[in-house]
């Protein structure tokens, strides 16, 4: 966490009795974020190679993709109940009304929907290791939306990061030499890099939005609360998509996609409810460090999955890492790193200050 941020945890602002994250050691709060780290690089990583594999072996339908994406979202009740707090820890007097609050969860879920097409039209047009590295412009995007609703501020090193990101992704606008699926034209090409980018943007407008929600409307710093808004907004998400899959009539042809699918019917199952599951984790581990960190460090860990999946996608699907690819990779991973550093480096300040703060009544407690 970060002295110029206004995370979920932030110590200046929050009593400990308010906040039970406060109250873990060091190496307790860092292996929540390795866990949820952990969640978010393998899910979405196995994901995004699934939902490539599902287009190359004959799947077709934009809106399937879409629905598969939120769908896995019943498999939380199983940590909800688990891991359900047993102690009330609201910071308020007043709790939003649930009509608030369903509002709130159909606004998000129906912007996630959106997201998740406007990603899966990306990903029909694009080979896996360019969307990958398309989709590291999500945390140049959330830096501005983090500065404007969420108070996050800008060090050097975080707008060296922006930057750097930034680089990267022009760089594949501009490649020419960019491998894509076959059958795909300069006009899919560049579709599929717009949708890619604005679904970026709109994602990280998402994780603010979910980081305000937190502070502003739910003020209950407890897993349950965490697993709650995923359930809800996957809800909703998956309610609109399945709509929209049989408005737009795709719904028709799964049944050939099914019977054609390269790899057999079985395959074309195991495909979709493997792409399910993968991003119900990867959404875990977005929304877990949302909750312990903030929005932007979800989604600067997002840009991990840089370093993984174009590198999946050379061994399983034969992508090219073209010169370009590589630098591309090389900035994005560099402008990862930067972010990470000034993180730790805040997350130490935060520490030493917390430490001095706790010195005095440790004082008073011998006398």
């Amino acid at each position: 966490m970060t002295d110029n941020q206004q995370p979920i945890l932030d110590k200046e602002v929050t009593s400990v009795d308010e906040l039970p994250l406060a109250n873990l050691k060091r190496w307790q709060w860092w292996f929540l974020v390795a866990l949820n780290i952990l969640f978010l690089v393998v899910g979405q990583a196995a994901a995004v190679l699934l939902g490539r594999f599902y287009y190359d072996k004959g799947g077709n339908s934009k809106w399937m993709a879409t629905v598969v994406q939120t769908a896995a979202f019943p498999i939380l009740f199983i940590p909800l109940f688990l891991f359900r707090s047993t102690k009330d820890t609201s910071t308020s007097t007043n709790p939003p009304s649930i009509l608030f609050l369903l509002l709130i969860y159909f606004s998000l879920g129906s912007l996630i929907a959106l997201d998740n097409w406007m990603y899966s039209t990306g990903l029909l047009y694009l080979s896996a290791s360019t969307y990958s590295l398309i989709c590291a412009s999500q945390l140049a995007f959330n830096s501005v939306f983090s500065y404007f609703i969420n108070s996050q501020k800008f060090t050097i090193l975080i707008s060296n990061s922006v930057v750097i990101l930034s680089l990267s992704s022009a760089l594949l606008a501009v490649n020419d030499d960019s491998e894509r699926p076959p059958g795909v034209s300069n006009s899919k090409y560049f579709i599929g890099f717009i949708s890619s980018l604005g679904a970026s943007a709109l994602y990280s407008l998402l994780l603010s939005l979910m980081q305000l929600t937190f502070q502003k409307v739910l003020k209950r710093e407890t897993f349950s609360v965490v697993l709650e808004m995923q359930i809800y907004t996957s809800l909703v998400a998956t309610i609109v998509s399945v709509v929209a899959l049989f408005a737009s009539g795709e719904w028709k042809s799964l049944p050939q996609e099914m019977a054609s699918f390269g790899t057999g019917r079985v395959s074309y199952v195991l495909t979709l409810v493997g792409t399910a599951v993968a991003w119900q984790t990867c959404s875990v581990g977005v929304v877990g460090l949302i909750f312990i960190v903030s929005s932007l460090f979800s989604n600067a860990i997002s840009t991990v999955s840089l370093a993984v999946t174009p590198l999946a996608a050379l061994v399983v699907f034969h992508d090219k890492m073209n010169g370009v690819k590589i630098i591309a990779l090389l900035l994005a991973v560099w402008g990862f790193v930067t972010y990470l550093y000034q993180n730790y480096i805040d997350q130490s300040k935060a520490q030493r200050r917390q430490n001095r703060t706790d010195e005095p009544h440790d004082e008073g407690s011998l006398c």
